[in-house]
């Protein structure tokens, strides 16, 4: 009898030791999982293209008053002529706001140097001692062969990056459309140039184009990525940009950034989808959450 109760002590022991285990390993996988859906938490997301997409076209105090309302505390700033005098202004009230300064919008031609707008925007950040990217895309490289295309967008990369360099700001490459916006020459141009405050933004709303091939140069851009801009993807190729949750094609696309090494922030986008901007954010974000409900039950 006494040899009964051993054994049965004994198998209830190791009964027990098995079902920590595997609670153990439960609860390891369920963190896992939870840290990789953190890049699409709140906290993590960019506002984005809602400076000139504003039909109440607010200002700094009212766009830094609408951004905590909504608990999002990353900007990346847009912007047009209008705004010119008052970028001083919208980096005060960012700061005093404690809303990061994400990146600053610049679009060049093949001779950054001759745009006017470049040096009152490295005024601006000197002036404010403000560490950001710049987020630009360049366009006119019309040579023939690609290795010279690469090296003429070069001259004018490596120029903006040298100059953003000085007062201690990076250079994010930033696809809207073109030759420029192909993912793959993108990474060409960082490798000939080699320069350490060149990166990448990837965007979702210029990719209707390339996006089939998102298997492909994921993985040649991720080391590269300074940041992700969100949006819902339609139909097939050309796709067509919706907000976040619309599309047929973003879980999937979400579902492999969360998983590979990426933990960068995530921008969500107004633009066209709303009026409002506030209303094109919230779109997006309850998007986000929706499909957050699919990625967190799925393997």
């Amino acid at each position: 009898m006494n040899q009964l109760k051993l054994s049965f002590a004994k198998y209830l022991l190791n009964s027990l030791a098995l079902l920590f285990m595997l609670i153990g390993i439960g609860s390891k996988v369920f963190a896992q999982k939870k840290a990789k859906l953190a890049i699409y938490d709140k906290k993590n997301l960019i506002a984005w293209c809602i400076v000139p997409f504003d039909s109440k076209k607010r200002g700094p105090e009212e766009r830094a008053e609408m951004l905590k309302k909504l608990g999002i505390n990353k900007l990346a700033y847009d912007w047009r002529d209008e705004h010119i005098p008052v970028f001083d202004k919208e980096l005060k009230v960012l700061k005093e706001n404690n809303i990061k300064l994400q990146g600053f919008w610049f679009a060049s031609g093949p001779n950054p140097e001759k745009d006017k707008n470049l040096q009152v925007i490295l005024d601006m950040l000197k002036r404010n001692k403000a560490k950001t990217q710049l987020w630009c895309t360049f366009w006119g490289f019309d040579q023939e062969s690609q290795i010279e295309k690469v090296k003429t967008a070069s001259v004018a990369v490596g120029y903006v990056a040298g100059k953003l360099a000085e007062i201690g700001c990076s250079l994010g490459l930033y696809n809207h459309g073109g030759w420029f916006g192909e993912p793959e020459n993108q990474v060409q141009i960082i490798d000939y140039l080699k320069m350490p405050n060149i990166g990448i933004v990837y965007n979702f709303s210029h990719s209707e184009h390339q996006i089939d091939r998102f298997s492909q140069f994921y993985p040649k851009i991720l080391p590269h990525l300074y940041a992700i801009n969100l949006t819902g993807l339609k139909g097939g190729i050309p796709a067509t940009v919706v907000p976040v949750g619309e599309g047929n094609m973003e879980e999937g696309l979400m579902r492999t950034i969360m998983n590979s090494s990426y933990k960068g922030p995530i921008g969500i986008i107004n633009e066209s989808f709303a009026p409002d901007a506030e209303d094109g954010l919230m779109m997006n974000m309850k998007g986000i959450k929706e499909i957050l409900e699919k990625l967190k039950i799925s393997k």
